[in-house]
């Protein structure tokens, strides 16, 4: 078995036209296909993260809130590798995009910072 890459993540927003804006408009990716589902009311985004990435965006009808603290099982957060927080951070900034301040890693030794996309889920920079 060899699993040797990430093909997709899949996220499920509420509100699509603010999810697009964000991950299109504001944090930069490109659209590869958008598609609305009549059968589930809703659309699918798919997104060009890099060569070998896709993000998938499902905007569902009345989808439940994301549970915060404590945090349940599954996906803890997305994670961008970036040259430099520093610089993706003020970018972010000039976008409207509120960060936490930036950390260093206790394990990795790297920078590293977060900030959330509109509904609340939790993105991560990492040099």
């Amino acid at each position: 078995m060899n699993l040797s890459e990430i093909h997709h993540i899949a996220i499920i927003v509420s509100d699509y036209e603010a999810a697009k804006d964000f991950y299109v408009n504001k944090l930069g990716f490109s659209v590869i296909r958008e598609n609305y589902r009549p059968e589930r009311k809703g659309w699918k985004l798919d997104l060009r993260v890099n060569e070998l990435t896709e993000l998938e965006i499902f905007a569902e009808e009345h989808p439940p809130k994301r549970v915060n603290r404590p945090e349940a099982c599954g996906l803890r957060h997305l994670a961008f590798c970036v040259e430099s927080v520093e610089q993706t951070v003020k970018e972010l900034t000039e976008a409207g995009i509120e960060c936490e301040p930036i950390r260093v890693d206790d394990y990795t030794g790297k920078k590293m910072t977060f900030f959330h996309d509109p509904d609340g889920l939790p993105l991560e920079l990492h040099e």
